[in-house]
């Protein structure tokens, strides 16, 4: 993880960019929750931080714990995202934008809940008003 740090802070200074964000992934939201679970994703998003990433890829379910613990700058990328009353498909713990951003995600995933809309302009908008009611 440090490497994968110290190459995006290299190669974007050779390309005079800023630097993009370097996440972890903790588990999988289409890994079913088990009891040691959140003490997983913790114990994962404690090494990244600590080895200099921006933050972790982890489902909204463990983001008001990570906030917590890792502060508030730390980057919480959730995916799982589903709209109320949404299909949860292969995802094991999904949350709706609204929990997602109450919780304390930094950046939400949203796919199919939009690709696989018979309209996705409309989905892609309730969603984004979904957000913008708690923000």
């Amino acid at each position: 993880m440090k490497a994968a740090v110290e190459s995006a802070h290299k190669r974007s200074q050779e390309l005079g960019v800023e630097r993009p964000l370097v996440v972890g992934v903790t588990v999988l939201t289409s890994d079913a929750a088990t009891g040691d679970t959140s003490k997983l994703v913790l114990e994962r998003a404690r090494l990244a931080k600590e080895s200099g990433l921006d933050g972790v890829v982890a489902s909204a379910q463990e983001a008001a714990m990570l906030r917590r613990e890792l502060g508030k700058d730390f980057v919480i990328v959730t995916p799982g995202i589903r709209p109320a009353g949404g299909d949860a498909g292969d995802q094991k713990r999904v949350e709706t934008p609204a929990s997602a951003i109450k919780n304390g995600a930094s950046y939400l995933v949203v796919g199919r809940p939009i690709v696989q809309a018979k309209d996705p302009k409309a989905a892609a908008e309730n969603i984004v008003k979904e957000i913008v009611g708690v923000v």
